[in-house]
């Protein structure tokens, strides 16, 4: 087990060399934040968690379960599972988008569909946050706005 790396993976590398290549700037396990999420993107309070399918547990076709000391390794993944959702939830109360990227999802068939699907996100989630709302107050909403003409 002591060859597993929990940061760069490969997926990861994937996912980050897209996001510089069209303009997103990030930060590497952001310590100050719970989780140590991946790829945080201040700009757009964001998270992403670049999850293995065996290790988070994925319900598709490249999860298989071990088949030595399967008591341990189930008991392990779904730990990963309530540990994953906990934290997910903490950031969302503190205000930051979560996005999860699935192992499986970045094979070479569904890679691009993947990482454009991520960056439409992206950028939908800037666009909804920094967008300036009007509200017309109850009382003026007989008013006419100066830009109208009169109709007399």
């Amino acid at each position: 087990m002591s060859a597993i790396h929990s940061k760069s993976t490969k997926p990861e590398l994937i996912v980050r060399k897209y996001l510089w290549a069209h303009g997103f700037r990030y930060r590497l396990n952001y310590s100050r934040l719970p989780g140590h999420p991946d790829i945080v993107l201040k700009k757009y309070r964001t998270c992403i968690f670049v999850n293995g399918c065996f290790w988070h547990g994925h319900d598709c076709n490249d999860f298989r379960p071990p088949k030595s000391n399967v008591d341990y390794w189930l008991n392990k993944i779904s730990r990963n599972k309530v540990r994953d959702k906990e934290e997910q939830q903490l950031l969302a109360k503190m205000g930051w988008h979560c996005i999860t990227i699935w192992e499986c999802k970045l094979k070479t068939n569904e890679r691009e569909k993947t990482l454009k699907s991520l960056a439409f996100t992206l950028n939908h989630i800037f666009l909804e946050d920094h967008s300036v709302k009007y509200k017309i107050p109850e009382e003026d909403k007989d008013i006419s706005l100066a830009a109208e003409p009169k109709n007399e």
